[in-house]
C-alpha cells in the first residue's frame, strides 16, 4: 500500500496568496479499481500543532477520476497524506490550493511526481 505526503505547505498571506480550500484530484490510469484514503491536516495559528481535519476513503473505478475539496482556511500550514491500495493500479494524485474566489494558488500545487513516500499514514486506518 503506497503512502505519500505533500509535506507541510505554508498557507499565509505574508508569503503569497492564502488558500481557503484545497482540491485533491485522483486519476486511475488502469483497468482495475483502487481504494484511496486521503488525510488532511492543518496547523492552526492558535496551537501550531498538526491537527487532523479530514479523513476520507473511497473506491476509484478503473479509468476514472475523482476531485474533492476540503476547507482549510485559518490554518498557517496544512499537509495532505494519501494511501492507495490496489493491484497493478496506477493512480496519480495532485493537490492545489484555491483562494477565497476559487482561483488556483499555484505556489501551493503538489503533483504526483512531487509527493514524498512515507512508511504509513499518520492516522492508521
Amino acid at each position: 500500500m503506497p503512502t505519500y505526503t505533500t509535506g507541510l505547505i505554508t498557507n499565509t498571506r505574508a508569503s503569497g496568496t492564502a488558500a481557503t480550500n484545497i482540491v485533491v484530484s485522483a486519476r486511475n490510469l488502469s483497468n482495475a479499481s483502487a481504494t484511496v484514503v486521503v488525510e488532511v491536516f492543518g496547523v492552526p495559528s492558535s496551537t501550531l500543532v498538526l491537527t487532523p481535519l479530514y479523513v476520507t476513503g473511497y473506491i476509484l473505478p478503473a479509468f476514472s477520476s475523482d476531485i474533492r475539496s476540503f476547507f482549510i482556511a485559518g490554518n498557517v500550514s496544512y499537509e495532505v497524506q494519501y494511501s492507495v491500495t490496489a493491484t497493478l493500479t496506477q493512480v496519480a494524485m495532485s493537490t492545489y490550493g484555491l483562494d477565497e474566489f476559487g482561483n488556483l494558488v499555484t505556489e501551493q500545487r503538489v503533483l504526483q511526481s512531487e509527493l514524498t513516500p512515507t512508511s504509513g499514514l499518520t492516522i492508521p486506518i
